[in-house]
């Protein structure tokens, strides 16, 4: 499959563009807003036709799409979300498919697939985009740029259309280091001051490469070590399943509380994959909510015992390249099982995570290498990323 002039990434209907409110660090960028945020005037429509409908334009644009306008970038449009974002795939089946310019016969990734895709293209310098499960570090990964989730809490989530509160992040895509440490420096207010921010010192999960097949592991881990000699530690204790079912049953409560009431309301239409997860979402019980509270707590703790400030934890952004656009329930389904446990470590425990197109597989589509750092350790990861840019390590160097 080859790339279309128009990749399918921005939401359809009418172009629609913003110009700049202010002038700053952004000036003569363009970004692009997932379709859960909020843009005065223009509806917001979560990427569902019976969300869209229920929805007047909105009065007042989400406090990201605002700095970056503030900061001289220019909004570029509104790009597609798989529905209501609860989705890893970058599919939607009513505003469409984005087609991944880097892997063309795979998925681009969601839930922030057009953000992803428009950043890709070259449609747009930054894209907004939402991660709570890896809706912005997997569209990353699979489409071989720069994609980040901030510390939970650290940029404003305000007219932003909820998932699961405590795991939702707005996070960004950029196709370099400096472009997205220069949104950074917007979206994250006032910098950490330079001499408060460590060296960083490196540790390889190896388990979680362990998740990955040997054909695509090989040339992360490639790409891994030669950052540096890094540390080797077990993240998961080979628990990988209790982290993935607590993210499902903490994850799914919340999407129903958030969104439960709506659905039995107005019976809005999805497309049978994301219909079957609000089902699930709507079955889960308070006990099984109280004890995977518990463990997340307990997950929490050892993640962030491992990375003290100044330390950052080496592991794949996901377990492999691209989905194919054929892939079926099966495959599908497996990639889920390892994916979300991979992602479920800095939403579980809050913390911030880069993803970086650190290598290739034979046939040519990304492979996203993610870094895990300390609380609020966002500013000294973009910038560790930066610096590797300047020296020429990005883009990849590290195909098998």
């Amino acid at each position: 499959m080859t790339v279309p002039l128009d990749p399918g990434a921005f939401v359809p209907g009418p172009t629609r563009r913003l110009a700049p409110t202010g002038s700053g660090p952004l000036d003569g960028l363009t970004f692009a807003a997932k379709d859960n945020m909020d843009v005065a005037g223009w509806v917001t429509g979560a990427g569902n036709p019976d969300w869209r409908a229920s929805r007047p334009p909105a009065e007042r644009s989400a406090g990201a799409v605002r700095a970056l306008l503030a900061a001289g970038a220019e909004l570029a449009g509104a790009t597609v979300s798989d529905e209501l974002a609860f989705s890893l795939e970058g599919r939607n089946a009513f505003d469409g498919t984005p087609v991944n310019p880097a892997c063309p016969d795979g998925l681009s990734g969601g839930s922030s697939s057009g953000s992803a895709v428009a950043v890709a293209a070259g449609l747009a310098d930054i894209a907004l985009g939402t991660d709570t499960g890896g809706s912005v570090r997997v569209p990353a990964s699979f489409c071989g740029i720069f994609g980040f989730r901030p510390s939970h809490g650290r940029v404003p989530m305000d007219g932003v259309v909820p998932l699961a509160p405590s795991y939702d992040t707005v996070g960004w895509f950029a196709r370099s280091a400096a472009v997205l440490q220069k949104a950074g420096s917007v979206l994250l207010g006032a910098p950490e001051p330079e001499g408060e921010i460590p060296p960083i010192r490196l540790t390889l999960a190896s388990d979680a490469f362990d998740m990955m097949d040997s054909a695509h592991q090989a040339p992360l881990l490639s790409a891994a070590r030669a950052l540096g000699a890094p540390e080797v530690c077990s993240l998961f204790d080979r628990e990988q399943a209790l982290w993935l079912e607590c993210y499902r049953v903490l994850q799914g409560a919340e999407i129903w509380r958030a969104h439960g009431d709506w659905i039995r309301s107005a019976r809005p239409r999805f497309a049978p994959d994301i219909a079957a997860r609000f089902t699930d979402a709507a079955g889960i019980g308070d006990a099984e909510v109280a004890a995977m509270r518990e463990v997340r707590d307990r997950i929490a703790r050892h993640v962030r015992g491992l990375v003290p400030a100044g330390s950052v934890l080496l592991l794949p952004t996901a377990p492999g390249p691209a989905l194919l656009r054929s892939a079926d329930a099966a495959e599908i389904g497996a990639f889920y099982t390892r994916a979300m446990a991979l992602t479920s470590v800095a939403g579980h425990a809050g913390l911030p995570q880069l993803s970086i197109p650190a290598a290739r597989t034979a046939g040519g589509c990304p492979l996203g290498l993610s870094l895990i750092g300390w609380p609020n350790g966002d500013a000294a990861l973009l910038r560790f990323a930066a610096g590797w840019e300047a020296k020429g390590y990005w883009p990849p160097t590290h195909p098998p």
